[in-house]
């Protein structure tokens, strides 16, 4: 199993968070995806922000977060803000 920090934009910090809500490898994130991951973040860290879910879609994607297009962004922000 690889580490969730050999994934595009998993840090430390947010490797740890993951560990945390039961998604330890990297299949375990690409098995789940960036969605239903970040549901689990946001439940446990209801101060997890959309640029934590950009991240997720980045590295399910193999995409730098911040190059994701602007209609996979807004589908994640409506995703988002349907969880608050």
């Amino acid at each position: 199993m690889a580490e969730l920090m050999s994934m595009m934009n998993i840090g430390r910090e947010m490797a740890g968070k993951l560990n945390s809500v039961g998604i330890r490898s990297a299949e375990e994130l690409l098995a789940l995806g960036s969605k239903r991951a970040f549901a689990r973040l946001k439940k446990a860290y209801p101060r997890a922000c959309l640029v934590h879910l950009y991240a997720l879609e980045g590295a399910v994607s193999q995409t730098e977060f911040n190059a994701l297009s602007a209609e996979k962004k807004r589908e994640l922000k409506a995703f988002s803000d349907s969880l608050q």
